[in-house]
């Protein structure tokens, strides 16, 4: 018997209301996500990818239905669930050091040491990279060094499941395949579950186990779920010849290309 999914998203509608007016966004989402697993979340603008990643930080209720993870009941925002968002969020006024030191104070506060929390957050900052510049403010640093602190300081919570809403999003080309480069080894050395929103087809294909594909909005609902059968570790350069990749890559583009069309025509 196949054991419960790890994290478990369970009939989840999601209406928003402003006056007279409502606004379904999601409807019933259903999908279980097993421990360690990387799934990436795809699909146009305005289908709800976000508000779904929201409901499972527990950032926004959902309006029927709901998420389980570990057994536990999501109804709250919690340190088993860090959210690395587009915008890194650092502040300004802090070292790298300190915006991660901040969070690993604010978790471990009462359960590790002064000299625990220390080696901690440095460790944290090695897994990114990032020790060499942790005396630094967010302002000396370049974009792709923030969102590499913001990853450190989401995983120095030791979240059950890390959430990435379009992390690379606002990056360069090349800064972009780096930090999927690093997000690919920090998964294979932490075995962690990992959800990303994205909309770029290349990098759901690249880092993921499964796709989720939604449907256009509103009432957006899963569409299709792809199981990304390639091993890891995964290099890109192996792969774009690789006729896994290859239809894989095919299979999103189509699900895509039909829904816009779809949108196109209507």
């Amino acid at each position: 018997m196949k054991p419960a999914p790890y994290l478990r998203i369970d009939g989840v509608d999601k209406t928003f209301t402003r006056g007279s007016t409502s606004n379904n966004v999601l409807s019933n989402i259903h999908v279980g996500i097993d421990k360690g697993e990387f799934v990436s979340i795809i699909g146009h603008s305005g289908c709800g990818k976000s508000t779904l990643l929201n409901i499972i930080a527990g950032l926004t209720p959902a309006t029927s239905g709901g998420v389980l993870l570990d057994n536990k009941e999501v109804n709250a925002p919690g340190p088993d669930r860090a959210v690395v968002f587009q915008n890194h969020s650092l502040l300004p006024w802090l070292t790298v050091y300190d915006n991660v030191r901040m969070a690993v104070d604010k978790v471990f506060g009462s359960t590790k040491s002064r000299a625990e929390r220390h080696e901690w957050t440095l460790h944290k900052l090695d897994l990114v990279h990032m020790t060499p510049a942790k005396d630094r403010r967010p302002a000396e640093i370049s974009g792709g060094m923030k969102q590499r602190v913001g990853i450190a300081r989401a995983l120095a919570m030791e979240p059950k499941v890390l959430l990435l809403d379009e992390p690379f999003g606002a990056l360069d080309a090349l800064t972009r395949a780096h930090l999927q480069d690093s997000v690919m080894q920090i998964h294979a050395t932490l075995q962690n579950t990992m959800i990303m929103i994205t909309h770029d087809v290349d990098e759901a294909v690249l880092l993921s186990d499964r796709i989720i594909m939604m449907t256009n909005g509103p009432s957006a609902t899963i569409g299709e779920i792809l199981e990304v059968s390639l091993p890891r570790p995964r290099k890109r350069l192996d792969l774009v010849t690789n006729t896994t990749y290859i239809k894989a890559r095919e299979a999103v583009l189509k699900f895509l290309y039909e829904r816009h069309a779809f949108v196109e025509a209507a």
